[in-house]
């Protein structure tokens, strides 16, 4: 199954935290198709706290969304992510964005990510390496989407992400 994965860190050592995520994704057996540029990110919310790094895989595994959520919440915690209050600062958080064409909306899962098109950080590395996606549910593509994007944070393009 294609899925396509929104990773984010804003605890040093950020970017061996990404890096760190995608070896342990392929680790599991989830084969890494296509990989967006690193982005510096600006944090939204109202919580004062590092910057981010953020990039977009598009990955691939014989796993159903529930199988790979757990994947993913498994790296995060052994890559030291704590939840002591919503939205803390984070060693590393990885997103399930987008699964194919399905739309999932259970108590611990929600395919598309709800927040996906309101999320400059998520779409611009979106925008590199799937713009023609179309979202599910608002039947427009990744494209269009960033393009009717009112998020003005700031997002500064880094760098390819290498692991």
């Amino acid at each position: 199954m294609n899925f396509i994965l929104g990773l984010g860190s804003n605890l040093e050592p950020r970017k061996t935290y990404l890096q760190q995520a995608a070896r342990l994704l392929v680790e599991h057996k989830i084969r890494i198709e296509k990989k967006s540029f690193i982005y510096e990110t600006e944090p939204v919310g109202d919580i004062a706290q590092p910057w981010f790094l953020n990039c977009v895989l598009q990955v691939e595994g014989d796993v159903k969304p529930p199988t790979l959520l757990n994947i993913t919440q498994k790296i995060e915690f052994q890559l030291g992510r704590r939840r002591p209050f919503c939205n803390a600062p984070r060693t590393i958080d990885i997103d399930l964005l987008l699964a194919e064409d399905l739309v999932i909306y259970t108590e611990h899962l929600v395919i598309p990510h709800p927040r996906l098109a309101e999320r400059k950080f998520v779409l611009l590395p979106l925008v590199e390496i799937a713009p023609q996606v179309i979202h599910p549910v608002y039947h427009k593509s990744i494209g269009q989407l960033y393009q009717e994007l009112s998020d003005d944070s700031k997002v500064i393009k880094l760098e390819p992400f290498e692991f």
